[in-house]
């Protein structure tokens, strides 16, 4: 994982930034003021970074592998962090993201589904989760395309110990706004078409550094912004 090349004072600078982006496009799109919440990607960024930007109010954080994850979600205990798995899920990774994640964003098929459900701890309240559209019909991208989608959105709400909350989505990569908003368009489509069979769905996890304002205008109600709090990353993993 990276190392932590900036003072905590660079971070929380720039998360504030962010917040004054997200407000200001929920206002020029809208959107009730507060209504679009911030998840900052801590993906391959120490736990001092984390904690910059907790002590500038933070509290949600998402990670996209399981083996670095653990780490920081040891160090960082207490139950005042909300931790978001928001990357691919293997098979072998899901006792641990079950037992130790708040959220999930990236459900894609039922087989991952029923494993986080039943080993989601008693202990612990329903894991929420979101299902991963694959909106762009991308073959290198995980997902659920369209068509699938009622059917594994059906299967899923009724497993008792996930809360089924929304739709995860990550369009093909644009800077053309109206092409993005195009794509978030049909995410927030699908979503409401879910929510008229009776799924009472009310999350939509879309939109990142590069095309958050599309995203807000189109309905999201959680943004995942990695490089514009904690900035490029330089290390892999």
């Amino acid at each position: 994982m990276g190392t932590n090349t900036q003072p905590a004072e660079s971070i929380q600078v720039r998360l504030n930034a962010v917040r004054a982006h997200i407000a200001s496009a929920e206002c020029q799109y809208g959107r009730v003021p507060g209504s679009v919440a911030l998840l900052a990607v801590s993906k391959t960024w120490p736990v001092a970074d984390i904690l910059a930007a907790v002590d500038a109010g933070q509290t949600c954080f998402g990670e996209s592998y399981v083996q670095e994850a653990m780490p920081k979600i040891e160090a960082l205990a207490g139950g005042w962090i909300e931790w978001h798995f928001i990357g691919p899920i293997q098979s072998n990774k899901t006792k641990q993201i079950a037992r130790c994640f708040d959220w999930v964003h990236s459900i894609d098929r039922l087989s991952i589904a029923q494993r986080l459900n039943d080993q989601r701890p008693p202990g612990l309240p329903p894991l929420h989760v979101c299902l991963q559209v694959n909106i762009g019909d991308e073959p290198q991208k995980a997902g659920v395309g369209m068509a699938g989608l009622p059917i594994l959105a059906d299967a899923v709400a009724v497993l008792p110990r996930l809360k089924l909350r929304g739709l995860m989505a990550l369009p093909p990569l644009t800077d053309n706004f109206e092409a993005q908003r195009q794509m978030f368009r049909r995410v927030r489509e699908a979503l409401e078409m879910l929510n008229v069979r009776g799924l009472g769905l009310d999350t939509l996890s879309m939109g990142m550094s590069g095309d958050l304002e599309a995203a807000i205008a189109e309905g999201a109600t959680m943004v995942r912004i990695g490089s514009a709090i904690f900035g490029s990353r330089k290390v892999k993993i």
